[in-house]
């Protein structure tokens, strides 16, 4: 019989949340049967500012948008362990947090999502789409790509200086309605991790299988070369108190070592360059045999600049600060 008091789980409500959320439940259960979890879904300021861009050039939006009020609740133990998106996660936590664990990472790669032009002559629908297997470079002059991240608008520009950049909000859903629903827009680009949580599925000729998905979408995942993801994109991050013996056996559990290291890397790398979650920057680390390797880009200051580093994998912070160092 269970008698001690359940361990609370802070989550978001978006879909995705949920679904990352429910995967750590699960894994707490298996690994816990004796011990009592619960959720709770807290709604934060970013929730409330849907109709806000988070790509505003020159303007300061909140700290930890998507992270503060479940930090709150972390911190007044109404809540013991905090899930996250970890690219959502702030590099600097609030004194008495820290990143416990984190999931195993899934394809840290994004998505080009597009309108089918097969589908919109059968339809008789005069808007522009699209064969399968599309490249950036390859939409006309003009093109429109939704999009509210400065990382992924810089990298557009980068490989096709003649797109236009909009701003999108929304889950993956509504992103994909807004797609089909908005003519001016041409396409738009997420993240094939928040996808694949919420099981979509991309075939190999670039249909879209899932749930509510608008007929005559098409998609194409995009290769590291030409979209470096950002800091911490597919990895899901556990935050807890500091110095509590009982979150850290529970985290210990829950935690995949190369997912730790590799985005130790990388958060070290973005707060070394300081920047926050919406910088126009990227990176990218992978363990190759005892060594950990990272790729980086920066478009700080209207100025691009590469680099990347490998050290042995204690140095996986290290490796962040050396390549910052390089790219500042």
């Amino acid at each position: 019989m269970l008698t001690t008091p359940p361990i609370i789980i802070a989550t978001r409500g978006s879909a995705l949340a949920l679904a990352q959320s429910n995967m750590i439940l699960a894994q707490c259960r298996a690994a816990f049967p004796d011990q009592a979890f619960e959720l709770k879904i807290i709604k934060t300021t970013g929730d409330k500012m849907q109709t806000a861009s988070l790509a505003q050039e020159n303007k300061t939006l909140p700290k930890g948008l998507f992270t503060k009020e479940l930090e709150v609740a972390l911190l007044d133990k109404s809540a013991d362990l905090a899930v996250h998106s970890l690219k959502d996660l702030p590099t600097e936590l609030p004194a008495g947090l820290k990143l416990g664990a984190t999931g195993k990472r899934e394809d840290v790669r994004d998505v080009l999502i597009y309108r089918d032009v097969a589908f919109l002559k059968v339809a008789g629908d005069a808007r522009r789409g699209y064969a399968p297997h599309l490249k950036v470079k390859d939409l006309p002059a003009g093109a429109v790509v939704a999009t509210s991240s400065t990382r992924r608008k810089a990298q557009l520009l980068v490989h096709h200086g003649k797109l236009k950049i909009a701003d999108i909000r929304g889950n993956v859903a509504t992103r994909m309605q807004k797609l089909m629903d908005k003519p001016e827009l041409d396409a738009t680009v997420l993240a094939l991790a928040g996808m694949t949580r919420l099981n979509f599925k991309i075939t190999p000729d670039g249909k879209i299988l899932g749930d509510a998905v608008p007929e005559g979408l098409l998609a194409v995942i995009l290769d590291t070369d030409v979209m470096l993801p950002c800091v911490g994109q597919a990895a899901i991050g556990i935050e807890i108190r500091t110095n509590d013996d009982r979150l850290e056996k529970i985290c210990a559990k829950l935690n995949h070592p190369d997912t730790f290291q590799c985005v130790t890397a990388e958060r070290s790398f973005l707060a070394a360059m300081g920047g926050g979650c919406q910088s126009p920057v990227g990176a990218h680390a992978e363990i190759v045999g005892d060594k950990i390797q990272m790729r980086a880009i920066s478009f700080l200051h209207n100025t691009i600049k590469r680099a990347e580093g490998e050290r042995p994998l204690a140095e996986a912070a290290e490796l962040g600060k050396q390549i910052a160092v390089e790219l500042k």
